[in-house]
């Protein structure tokens, strides 16, 4: 009687851990990229980047050629993976800047609106996939870019056991930035010069050899390749000479009140991108080399669109338009990917629109667990699309009541099977794309669908008051003949 009660006692602290291996749930590795955007992968059309390791993934799972960021910048999206929720519901509705510096009350643009305030830190109380998977008897594990508070709300705070990296800042701001030394309080200095992406690509396959005979989460957010536009000595000579080669020049169009990128030819973006690229490589590579491949879920996505407008100007994120910063396919539209063995079909792809929210509920299900009493999820288990199957139609929403750092003023819209309608709050004007039709958003038909702009309407205002959408208010301080605080020349 006595040893029964001590095996349920070590059952039930052990968890999952105690499972044989085919009992256990499946890992989980999540790769999330900083402002990739929708093209940038030679899977997904990309012909100049070159990312052999991605594309690897891509053929040994599923792509979701619909797939999209909850929002058009960064933190809201962050904190959307980690909860299941829509930014608005969270109160994360814009990037975090750690100084205030994009709140109304520190707002110094000159723009028409001055932009709704925000939460800038993830709530403690809200449930995230980390904590989800430790209650499960998961060793959790995050690297990289965290950017959902300061401290006393770091990963450490919020279901990772460790935390190699992640902060507040947006970027690798300190030291030598993406180069060691770091000046990272969560991560050590490595040697002189050592590149940052491949070191946490090796700390994460570390901790997956050490957690190999138990089940394990393993979250490697990437910093690349947001700015600053830094790259290995290495590889952004093979670019400068691939560009050569290939005769191609920088070529941009206009997204008013910007320029916007329409080629890919950007040298040390390139050269980000393949380095990001190599690191998920090591990653993948540990899995096979730990034994765990066959059990181990990967999810790679993008934070939001890639940077077109902005910043730099380094990728062209066509035929799609627009970039991060906006509502456009370009800003929220990103690449998917999901290799679950066993489950998903090698070389599939899913033309079925899902979106950041999505992540938590199907990782949720993979893991044979069910939502806490009251929990609000606003994504879907992806399970059967992954399996060949469907999933009820569905609406998509968007909420950004900001002007972006890329030009972007403050809009919302709303995507179902086939319509996408985007509301601007700063004038009023509303336009309506068939966008599987017309995925460049070129032809604005809402003038000829007056029905359906006003069904659309509906359906966007009715969320955006279930999930308390804030609004930017008039700027008493704006001057018509001032200058646009939405626009940034190019450097030439």
């Amino acid at each position: 009687m006595r040893w029964r009660f001590l095996s349920a006692v070590l059952s039930l602290w052990f968890g999952a851990a105690s499972l044989s291996a085919a009992e256990r749930p499946p890992n989980i590795v999540i790769l999330l990229c900083d402002d990739l955007g929708w093209a940038d992968l030679g899977c997904f059309g990309s012909t100049f980047y070159e990312t052999p390791h991605l594309d690897r993934l891509a053929s040994q799972g599923m792509m979701f050629t619909r797939g999209y960021a909850a929002c058009p910048v960064c933190s809201p999206t962050r904190a959307s993976l980690m909860t299941g929720q829509y930014p608005q519901r969270l109160g994360i509705t814009d990037y975090i800047a750690p100084n205030g510096a994009n709140q109304p009350a520190q707002w110094k643009k000159n723009t028409k609106h001055l932009p709704a305030a925000y939460k800038d830190r993830l709530a403690l109380e809200a449930r995230t996939i980390a904590e989800a998977a430790r209650d499960a008897g998961y060793a959790t594990f995050f690297a990289g870019k965290w950017h959902l508070g300061p401290e006393g709300f770091y990963p450490e705070d919020q279901g990772f056991q460790t935390n190699l990296g992640g902060i507040e800042q947006g970027g690798p701001y300190g030291g030598g930035k993406y180069f060691s030394p770091y000046g990272n309080p969560r991560l050590a200095d490595g040697p002189p010069g050592e590149h940052l992406p491949i070191r946490l690509a090796r700390e994460t396959a570390r901790f997956i050899d050490q957690h190999k005979h138990e089940p394990f989460l393993a979250y490697y957010a990437f910093y690349d390749v947001h700015t600053p536009l830094m790259a290995r000595e290495d590889l952004r000579q093979k670019y400068e000479e691939k560009r050569r080669r290939r005769m191609l020049s920088d070529q941009f169009g206009r997204e008013e009140p910007r320029d916007v990128r329409l080629t890919q030819a950007h040298v040390v973006y390139a050269a980000m991108v393949e380095a990001m690229d190599e690191a998920v490589g090591i990653v993948l590579d540990q899995l096979n080399a730990s034994g765990v491949e066959g059990e181990t879920i990967v999810l790679f996505t993008s934070d939001n669109g890639g940077l077109s407008t902005s910043e730099g100007w380094p990728t062209s994120n066509l035929p799609l338009r627009g970039g991060k910063g906006w509502v456009y396919e370009g800003g929220i539209r990103v690449p998917w990917i999901v290799r679950w063995p066993g489950v998903a079909k090698a070389g599939g792809t899913s033309t079925t629109p899902v979106c950041s929210v999505d992540v938590y509920p199907t990782l949720l299900a993979a893991m044979g667990r069910k939502p806490a009493e009251g929990q609000v999820l606003d994504g879907v288990d992806l399970s059967p699309l992954l399996r060949g199957e469907t999933i009820a139609p569905r609406s998509l929403f968007w909420h950004y009541p900001h002007y972006g750092n890329q030009g972007g003023a403050p809009v919302a819209a709303v995507r179902n099977v086939e319509w996408k309608m985007i509301q601007s709050m700063e004038t009023g004007r509303v336009e309506l794309y068939e966008i599987e039709k017309d995925p460049s958003e070129s032809r604005d038909v809402a003038a000829s669908h007056i029905p359906v702009v006003a069904e659309l309407t509906k359906e966007l205002e009715a969320w955006q008051k279930a999930v308390g959408a804030t609004y930017p208010v008039v700027n008493p301080g704006y001057k018509e003949d001032g200058p646009d605080g939405r626009a940034a020349a190019r450097p030439k």
